[in-house]
């Protein structure tokens, strides 16, 4: 599992965070066949490798025509964004990121959130952040978000409304929305913008994770400072399998999960099927069907969702949508887990990473990953079990890559 902390000590702007991901070893040919899917006018894309302040990153720009905005409200966001033939998982994490944008405009001004005109928001350069920073998590592999509290910045700043104070009243509603943690910072100015602010709480948890780091990423803005006007990203994998033991589950690991359950009478088959594949698209750790009787003697069915703290909004949202529930009951489960480290071994038809069980540091059982095992299954013509079978074989006996630190993901 690959992860990404952001470290926001001169703030963040949407084009901040993109170009980390870039610096990062995200193809800049991957990002740009991504957003060709977009029809939102000409523009291009110029990454310039950059040193300041004694650091060297990238820096992206968009360069478009001047003034030229194809989006400026939710509903042309959505129409661009849903028109794409981009991933449905790509979609809609995309698109709760400006429907957080147009709560926290529409809470500000106090009308609808179909009323909001997005102005900046809905620019080239917004959607190609937006949608860019959602693809790059996507090819680059990244699970969970993390981010450092935010530098707000003070003085005013110029907006399409005139001059406001800093931070902007939408990132500052965005903020209070997610409880989200904030510094100072020196700068007098504003230094954490509203895409900044909207992609890190729609996706990020705010502590620093232990984790096994494989790279670094510089991501520049474009205003200079007297310190590197940067966010910095580090890339790597969780920490889980050596973390301290707890007092009460030694060896193990625990966290909390959110178990998201809705009663279904009326829905029929197809709509259930749609539904799951639309929650794990979106994020969700598990969804399960159970058969339920409900009053009158009806039979139906329960659709429960296993999802992160972080995530459960988002998903109720979607409950909400795809099926015809009323209502979605939410409880927060303690969890505990064993530790796992993955291996990659060697088969007769190529490589396969394998999931090792650990408890109390003694390796339990071995699975091998599905996808690994399916694609040299196709790619040869052998039968899958075949390949799984060796795949576990291996990572049983020791016939493996030496695990390390920088390709250990759980």
């Amino acid at each position: 599992m690959t992860i990404a902390y952001f470290d926001c000590f001169s703030g963040a702007g949407g084009d901040m965070l993109l170009s980390s991901l870039l610096d990062a070893g995200l193809p800049l040919a991957e990002l740009e066949a991504d957003l060709a899917r977009l029809e939102m006018g000409p523009y291009r894309l110029e990454v310039q490798r950059v040193t300041r302040r004694g650091l060297t990153g990238t820096q992206l720009r968009v360069l478009t025509e001047a003034d030229h905005y194809p989006a400026v409200n939710l509903a042309a966001v959505e129409e661009i964004v849903g028109g794409s033939g981009l991933p449905p998982r790509i979609q809609e994490r995309s698109l709760a990121v400006f429907r957080r944008l147009a709560r926290a405009e529409a809470a500000v001004h106090g009308v609808g959130i179909q009323e909001i005109h997005f102005h900046e928001i809905g620019a080239v350069d917004s959607l190609v952040d937006i949608v860019g920073f959602v693809c790059a998590l996507e090819r680059l592999g990244i699970e969970r978000v993390y981010s450092s509290p935010l530098a707000v910045g003070s003085g005013t700043v110029e907006t399409m409304h005139g001059r406001l104070p800093v931070p902007a009243p939408a990132t500052l509603a965005l903020l209070a929305e997610a409880g989200a943690p904030t510094v100072p910072g020196p700068a007098q100015t504003e230094i954490l913008t509203p895409t900044g602010a909207a992609l890190l709480t729609e996706f990020a948890t705010f502590v620093r994770p232990a984790m096994y780091l494989r790279a670094v990423g510089y991501g520049f803005g474009s205003k200079e400072f007297a310190w590197p006007n940067a966010l910095r990203l580090w890339l790597g994998d969780p920490l889980e399998a050596t973390l301290p033991e707890s007092p009460t589950v030694a060896g193990d690991l625990a966290d909390s999960v959110v178990e998201l359950r809705c009663n279904l009478d009326d829905a029929d088959g197809e709509v259930l099927g749609y539904a799951l594949e639309q929650l794990l698209e979106a994020g969700a750790l598990d969804v399960w069907f159970t058969p339920i009787q409900m009053k009158k003697n009806r039979p139906a069915t329960m659709l429960s969702v296993l999802a992160r703290p972080a995530d459960a909004e988002r998903l109720t949202a979607l409950l909400l949508r795809e099926t015809p529930t009323l209502g979605v009951r939410r409880q927060v489960l303690a969890r505990r887990k064993a530790a796992r480290r993955v291996r990659r071994v060697e088969t007769p038809w190529g490589e396969v990473r394998v999931k090792v069980k650990l408890l109390d540091g003694e390796e339990i059982s071995a699975s091998p990953e599905y996808e690994d095992c399916a694609r040299l299954a196709a790619a040869h013509g052998v039968p899958l079990m075949a390949v799984m079978e060796a795949a576990r074989v291996a990572g049983q006996t020791g016939r493996l890559h030496p695990p390390s630190p920088a390709s250990a993901p759980s």
